[in-house]
């Protein structure tokens, strides 16, 4: 749905730019000399550098190591991507929306690379004896951190602002869509293991609102880059009020069910930690437990945050076709 945006107007168009207020250079490669240009090879250098510090001397094991390379090595593909797009001037010709694609991966880099910035030494550099390895992980870790500021700058340059012909996902409430999906993911790694919810109706309930408000946001965001949201069968701005308000209510029942039915004893919880016999000895790459259902209920209290603000921007939002 093609829409301008002023202070409550979003209008959706087929034009794109560059950022920052200076007019797109396509096909050129004058686009790389333009500041978000220059900021994009800093995401493919910084990014580039991280997983190759890694890989050169196999620091990374288990799961969470895998993540850690999977997000550095994720978006330092897309950003090249972009940028051969952008040189090419070949976003006319590209499968999703230009509009919207560029500022949704920026958002889910930058939250690539922060977690990786806070899972890789948490989980692997901080047990690791000084020496080669660690000198490395410790520079990859300093170059997870400055990716992350580039991929959050191109955010914050490029976001929606008043007056401004733009995307959706350029918008408040598009950015929040990502945040959303992305702490959902989060969530569902830590509760993989089924025995943290199984036999419990209430705590079954709380993965069943997970997953049903993050396909309804992975929805939204989807429909915005393939620029088909006219295919629903509702209006499309009636469609984000409805999810905004539905996954509020859904996730304010999961933020008192979960930590209750996991932390209250009078339900079957654990309320202190040293009572959770697999949390008692240290392990480098795993995470017991009590703390995979604290970090649960500190993501669901996150999510509703983001829910919450995402219901009150979508209400300032009118949608106009042009």
């Amino acid at each position: 749905m093609p829409v301008t945006v002023t202070r409550t107007t979003v209008t959706t168009t087929t034009s794109s730019s560059s950022g920052l207020g200076s007019p797109a250079i396509l096909g050129s490669p004058r686009a790389l000399t333009q500041p978000l240009g220059l900021l994009r090879l800093v995401q493919l250098f910084s990014t580039c550098v991280a997983f190759s510090l890694v890989a050169s001397v196999g620091a990374w094991v288990g799961f969470m190591g895998n993540w850690c390379m999977f997000a550095w090595c994720f978006c330092f593909s897309v950003t090249l991507v972009i940028i051969i797009v952008e040189l090419g001037g070949l976003q006319a010709r590209f499968p999703l929306s230009w509009r919207n694609f560029p500022i949704t991966f920026a958002c889910y880099a930058a939250l690539f690379c922060l977690s990786a910035s806070i899972i890789y030494p948490t989980t692997y550099v901080q047990f690791q004896p000084h020496g080669r390895t660690r000198d490395h992980a410790i520079a990859a870790i300093a170059f997870s951190c400055i990716a992350c500021v580039a991929y959050a700058t191109e955010v914050a340059w490029t976001r929606a602002r008043p007056g401004e012909i733009t995307g959706y996902m350029a918008t408040v409430p598009g950015l929040l869509k990502v945040v959303e999906t992305f702490v959902a993911c989060v969530i569902f790694a830590f509760i993989s293991e089924p025995y943290l919810y199984k036999h419990k109706p209430a705590l079954e309930w709380c993965v069943a609102v997970y997953a049903i408000c993050f396909i309804l946001a992975a929805v939204a965001i989807i429909l915005n880059l393939c620029d088909c949201t006219n295919v629903l069968p509702i209006p499309f701005p009636s469609f984000l009020s409805g999810l905004a308000l539905l996954s509020v209510l859904f996730y304010a029942s999961a933020m008192v069910l979960w930590p209750l039915y996991q932390f209250d004893e009078r339900y079957g919880g654990q309320p202190h930690r040293r009572t959770d016999s697999n949390c008692r000895n240290s392990h480098t790459q795993s995470v017991c437990p009590w703390d995979c259902r604290l970090a649960v209920a500190i993501l669901t209290a996150i999510n509703l945050l983001a829910y919450v603000a995402d219901l009150v921007h979508s209400a300032r939002l009118v949608f106009v076709r042009v």
